[in-house]
């Protein structure tokens, strides 16, 4: 099967916890691990067996070599990724327990992709041959600049004929810099977009429209297609370049039970996926990366049958609640067999 070019674009992340299920505030010890969204969707494409290059920009330190060398070693082609500026960002995560909900705190500001500004990338170079093209809503989110620079690759990619797809990504806290406005802007990224992901709550902020409720325990929850038919045409209506959209949902039971499903609109046709009971949940964070990295993989896999590439990306994305980190370490392999076997 030939192997498909894909870049990814996006802020490569520190991400710092506390052993077990300490809290921020306890103990003396922080475990670290390298994340953050572009580069989730990146690495699961790369043990999927695709060929993909990510391109951020990372200080010109040992923790920033330090990222691209564990990007490397999973078989991202990181060769594109630009050095400078003064700091990594990070975000320091304490995991759910029983009742209690996670927690996520960024410190990002003054980090060397914030610094990120137009003519810095080579995109015409780097897009050539390029099959898709993917951002999400934080590429705009951490600075003017960055969202300039964002824009620049929007528009390069546009020109190219390249594939562009895009996650909501939508996080409150991370559109600091002033004049930034993140309704606007996203809605410009995706007048650029030919295929969107996000989950329920994103699609309800960015479209004002109520969601129905998802509120599964189990497998045998019944879902309002014919409202969220309605939702996805109105959503058509308004960015009619987007011919696919999924839709993540996921329900916490629990901090350890969750129950989880998808639906893709295309071109009219609205899917839906099963509801996969994960009663097990290791780390939730990176789920909604591991569903685009799973539907971009199968729409290789699965050209002309899109409920299997919804179903395979859902068969990712729950892998994904198994796995420590940022990262979906799932292969190709592994995924068909949850698919075959769960769904």
């Amino acid at each position: 099967m030939k192997r498909q070019k894909i870049v990814t674009f996006g802020e490569l992340l520190l991400r710092f916890s506390k052993p077990g299920q300490l809290r921020l505030t306890q103990g003396d010890i922080f475990t670290s691990k390298y994340g953050g969204s572009e580069a989730n969707v990146a690495v699961s494409l790369a043990i999927q067996g695709d060929d993909v290059t990510y391109i951020t920009r990372l200080p010109d330190t040992p923790v920033g070599h330090a990222g691209t060398m564990n990007l490397a070693q999973l078989g991202v082609d990181t060769s594109q990724i630009l050095y400078g500026g003064q700091r990594i960002g990070t975000y320091y995560f304490e995991p759910p327990a029983g009742m209690r909900a996670a927690k996520v705190f960024y410190d990002r500001t003054n980090s060397a992709y914030s610094d990120l500004k137009p003519g810095m990338i080579p995109w015409r170079k780097i897009l050539k041959d390029c099959t898709y093209f993917h951002v999400s809503g934080i590429t705009a989110a951490i600075s003017q600049q960055a969202a300039d620079a964002t824009f620049e690759a929007l528009d390069i990619a546009d020109e190219l004929g390249t594939t562009i797809c895009f996650d909501i990504n939508y996080r409150k806290n991370l559109w600091r810099y002033e004049g930034s406005a993140p309704r606007e802007t996203l809605s410009r990224m995706l007048a650029h977009c030919d295929m969107m992901f996000g989950d329920a709550i994103e699609f309800e902020w960015l479209s004002q429209h109520p969601q129905p409720p998802f509120t599964a325990t189990d497998s045998n929850f019944t879902m309002q297609m014919k409202e969220y038919g309605e939702w996805f045409d109105e959503l058509h209506k308004q960015f009619p370049r987007l011919k696919n959209w999924m839709m993540g949902m996921r329900n916490i039971v629990n901090s350890n039970h969750h129950t989880l499903t998808a639906l893709l609109w295309s071109e009219g046709e609205l899917l839906q996926a099963p509801i996969m009971n994960i009663p097990d949940v290791v780390d939730p964070v990176g789920v909604g990366d591991a569903f685009m990295g799973g539907w971009l993989h199968a729409i290789k896999l699965f050209p002309n049958d899109k409920k299997m590439q919804l179903n395979y990306s859902l068969a990712a994305a729950a892998l994904k609640n198994t796995i420590p980190g940022d990262f979906n370490l799932s292969t190709e392999d592994e995924i068909m067999t949850v698919l075959q076997e769960q769904l």
